[in-house]
């Protein structure tokens, strides 16, 4: 009988729809980036879903994230990510975790019952820790590079961390993971220069802070506030979840 994933079955086959009913995946950041993916996983048979994330929606995530919408700023990133997952496919299993994962918080999530873990956190401490417990639990993870402050959608591409260059953010990640003994990691990321944000006081959230009242994690407070745009971090979201989907199957890439 026909149903919303046939015309995934016409490509993946029946085996290849079951393994990916019953593969557990974690998404770590529900951003830009992880909301595409999390997206496209729900659309493309993935039935169970944990998603982390303490962040609330904010009126500058309209112009790149998926769930995002004027009448949900103030909910949990998490929250509103679930509501469309399971309006996608309401038998879908999806647990939220409004947590931020850091070294001082990975203690509270159980990795080991993943069979596929994605990082789309925006903290290099917080990436790095994902990673090494992903490898000394050997499950296998796919991770974001830096999608803020570019503009060429077709210049990322997938690669072994050990692979990468011009990358800043990549380029930090391969010098503390070499550090800490993890030989491979699959990653997205671009060559593309990293643009310098053209910030004043007018568009800089430092300055005019519109988040959430009661949010965690104020934009005030970061160092330096990423420029994005609506078409960059959905592509990088859309590559992580393909490679997902194809290795979950079993007819993923191997990266260099």
């Amino acid at each position: 009988m026909l149903n919303q994933f046939s015309r995934a079955e016409l490509i993946y086959g029946k085996e290849g729809m079951s393994r990916l009913f019953n593969a557990k995946v974690a998404v770590f950041g529900i951003g830009g980036v992880g909301g595409y993916t999390v997206e496209a996983l729900a659309r493309g048979g993935v039935h169970k879903l944990d998603l982390y994330d303490d962040d609330k929606i904010c009126i500058t995530n309209l112009n790149r994230q998926i769930h995002a919408l004027h009448g949900n700023v103030g909910e949990y990133k998490t929250h509103a990510a679930k509501k469309r997952v399971l309006e996608i496919n309401p038998n879908a299993d999806v647990g939220t975790y409004n947590v931020f994962y850091t070294p001082e918080t990975s203690n509270e999530v159980e990795l080991t019952q993943y069979d596929y873990i994605i990082d789309a956190i925006d903290t290099i401490s917080g990436k790095i820790e994902l990673v090494v417990n992903a490898e000394t639990h050997n499950i296998p993870i796919i991770s974001s590079m830096g999608a803020g402050n570019k503009i060429d959608p077709t210049a990322f591409m997938v690669a072994d961390i050990y692979g990468t260059s011009v990358c800043p953010l990549a380029k930090v990640m391969r010098h503390e993971l070499r550090q800490r003994g993890i030989k491979k990691l699959k990653v997205v990321y671009s060559k593309e220069p990293v643009i310098t944000p053209k910030e004043d006081a007018h568009n800089n959230c430092k300055y005019n802070c519109v988040c959430p009242p009661d949010a965690i994690r104020k934009c005030a407070i970061r160092r330096q506030i990423p420029g994005s745009n609506s078409y960059v971090p959905p592509v990088v979201g859309l590559i992580i979840a393909g490679e997902v989907i194809r290795d979950i199957i079993g007819c993923g890439r191997s990266t260099p």
